[in-house]
């Protein structure tokens, strides 16, 4: 028995010709639509309070000369400018899809995250050119009780703005959002080691401060990284295998479901389409057979999270599976042709 069933008699068929369920459609661009609307104000939120972290450490940077600050304060406010590129996505994600972008506008979602690590790169080229340079040229950090501050305030600010878009990006379905997240979260760390460079400066270790800024810079590289390869399994349609199975699996469990032929999913900014192919029994109606099918796309968005579209191809069981079709569509061209040539 599965989780969520609802009673669905054999005349639902018919009914189902005549009126489709009402949240097959409206209620999964609603969904979709929320969806969109938290992640912008995740984005505006965490803009905020990325862009108030900076501002606090832009102005001990110029009181202090670190540049461990400097290259964490660059930092932060690239993983501030994320948001602007990730909003206009949403944004256009919330679009209707047209004639000419018949499955809408949830791509831009996908290229915002290749803007995203393209921007991660940019400070880790930043951050490294202010560590070298301060390496070669050496120069005393002043006012370290307020670096050790903007250190805290780095981390602190950076935490709570981490756990705000993994959350939401993770109960939305958005891979950019959670990426930007662990960015932030990363950013929180690198921070640290701003109060790690101001420590040793402390203790008279003038290397201390541009060590940690090459530090910060590998820290950065690494997050560059992680960041890329999730933008990279979007971008080819990765999708988790378990969720392949998952989706099998209930496909498996309907009544007059003979086997999965086939099953696709991929993702289109935060929301998940599939396209499944079921194995019936020959003797059905076309009726009968649609039924199953009406069935199975049902079953298919209320036990996938995010799925918001599918489509259900049936074969019966005497030509099971795609490889039949074109011997089938030759077969009937042909068949076709010859009643015409007699007539």
């Amino acid at each position: 028995m599965a989780e969520h069933e609802h009673p669905h008699p054999h005349r639902h068929g018919l009914r189902h010709l005549l009126r489709p369920h009402s949240h097959d459609t409206a209620d999964k661009v609603d969904s979709a639509l929320e969806a969109s609307r938290d992640g912008l104000r995740a984005l505006w939120i965490s803009l905020a309070g990325l862009g108030l972290t900076a501002a606090v450490q832009a102005v001990i940077v110029a009181m202090s000369g670190s540049v461990a600050l400097l290259g964490d304060t660059v930092h932060n406010v690239a993983d501030a400018l994320t948001a602007v590129p990730l909003g206009i996505a949403f944004w256009l994600g919330r679009r209707a899809a047209t004639r000419a972008y018949t499955y809408g506008f949830g791509r831009a979602e996908d290229l915002a995250g290749v803007v995203i690590v393209a921007v991660i790169a940019a400070s880790a080229v930043a951050s490294a050119w202010f560590a070298a340079d301060r390496l070669l040229h050496p120069r005393a950090v002043g006012h370290l009780p307020w670096v050790l501050a903007a250190g805290v305030a780095g981390f602190a600010g950076n935490e709570i703005v981490a756990r705000y878009r993994i959350t939401v990006g993770r109960r939305i379905g958005s891979a950019a959002l959670v990426a930007d997240g662990l960015h932030a979260r990363t950013d929180g760390f690198t921070s640290l080691a701003v109060v790690a460079a101001a420590a040793g400066a402390w203790l008279g270790w003038g290397w201390a401060d541009p060590v940690v800024g090459i530090a910060i810079t590998v820290a950065i590289l690494f997050v560059l990284r992680d960041a890329a390869r999730q933008v990279y399994h979007r971008l080819m349609d990765r999708v988790d295998p378990g969720l392949v199975d998952h989706a099998e699996q209930h496909l498996r469990e309907i009544d007059g479901v003979r086997d999965v032929s086939g099953l696709r999913l991929r993702w289109i900014g935060h929301s998940l389409h599939a396209e499944a192919g079921i194995v019936v029994d020959a003797g059905l109606t076309l009726l009968a057979a649609h039924e199953i099918a009406a069935d199975a796309e049902h079953q298919l968005t209320h036990h996938v999270p995010r799925l918001t579209s599918a489509v259900v191809h049936v074969d019966p069981d005497s030509h099971p599976g795609d490889s039949h079709h074109q011997g089938l569509s030759h077969d009937r061209r042909h068949r076709s042709s010859g009643v015409t040539t007699s007539g």
